[in-house]
């Protein structure tokens, strides 16, 4: 969810003195945690929102709603429980350009993410939507390539070759004279790999001057208040049980804000490089709790065109 090359604190202390080595060491240990926990739960969630929306007739664009305007509050008090935060949530307020650059981040990258993931899940399943997600850093690598300058590497060029054919086997497993994923998930999961890429790309500059957590607040927000007026949630409430309103925190609270918040800090420890790379464990949990929770079964070319999909990101990455 953060620009790949963004500088890491793990990555300027690469150069100090071998006194820090031991403390360098120690970081990347906890980033590393932090990365592979908060990928397991970017994973597990997928899984659980598709059985929230299948077992209670959620409708996806609800869940979104209730997701944004709950999490939201999480990321600003987080931001605002240290002095830094505070001074960054005050600040933006009197910048109506980076105001204006987060509301973008907010349509174009949040909103567009959240939607998209969402309504894949619902068309197809979340190993499915999250395999199809990892597509987006082809169109990273699009777009760095172009900005550079620069033609792509060997191994990029590979990755991409691997991400057509892996994209080619789940939608079709394996049998060009017809689709096996629905028409709808096929767009959708489509459409996950754009949003990847604009979360990836547009929250960039934003974070660097005002930090994640002030930014991720403010942009979810302001997607989640747009999305009430246009969507109208009250409207469309479902039949909800005890068991579904624990689900629906666990979510919001371990599956949204505390995913974000580990995988952050995973990349601001261990380095983006090494954080892109473990985030991989995020498709490998949804495709496990998928087959195991939810009793869904791929076949033979699916599961070759996952792995093709998860090698691309090591390539790429």
């Amino acid at each position: 969810m953060v620009e790949k090359s963004e500088l890491t604190v793990a990555d300027a202390e690469k150069g100090q003195a071998p006194g820090h080595d031991a403390e360098r060491r120690r970081r990347v240990r906890r980033g590393i945690v932090a990365t592979l926990v908060g990928g397991t739960f970017w994973g597990l969630n997928g899984t659980v929102s598709k059985w929230l929306m299948d077992a209670y007739a959620i409708d996806p664009l609800w869940l979104v709603c209730l997701r944004e305007l709950t999490a939201c509050w999480l990321f600003l008090a987080a931001a605002a429980a240290t002095s830094r935060g505070r001074e960054q949530l005050r600040g933006v307020w009197r910048s109506p350009r980076d105001l204006l650059a987060i509301l973008g981040v907010s349509l174009g990258a949040i909103l567009f993410s959240q939607v998209a993931y969402l309504e894949a899940i619902d068309w197809t399943n979340s190993a499915t939507a999250t395999i199809m997600q990892s597509l987006g850093m082809v169109l990273v690598l699009g777009y760095v390539c172009v900005k550079m300058r620069r033609r792509p590497r060997r191994r990029e060029a590979l990755g991409v070759v691997l991400a057509l054919t892996g994209t080619y086997l789940v939608a079709t497993g394996g049998n060009p004279g017809q689709l096996s994923l629905p028409p709808q998930g096929l767009f959708w999961g489509l459409a996950c790999a754009g949003a990847a890429a604009c979360l990836s790309i547009l929250p960039a500059a934003p974070m660097a001057k005002w930090g994640n957590f002030t930014v991720n607040g403010l942009a979810f927000l302001l997607s989640g208040a747009i999305l009430a007026v246009v969507y109208r949630p009250w409207e469309h409430m479902p039949a909800l049980d005890g068991v579904a309103v624990a689900v629906l925190a666990a979510c919001v609270v371990v599956g949204t804000f505390g995913a974000y918040a580990l995988y952050l800090q995973g990349v601001k420890d261990a380095g983006s490089m090494r954080a892109s790379l473990l985030g991989t464990i995020e498709p490998v949990t949804a495709t496990i709790a998928t087959v195991v929770w939810l009793g869904t079964a791929f076949s033979p070319a699916e599961i070759v065109g996952f792995g093709l999909i998860i090698a691309m990101v090591y390539l790429t990455a």
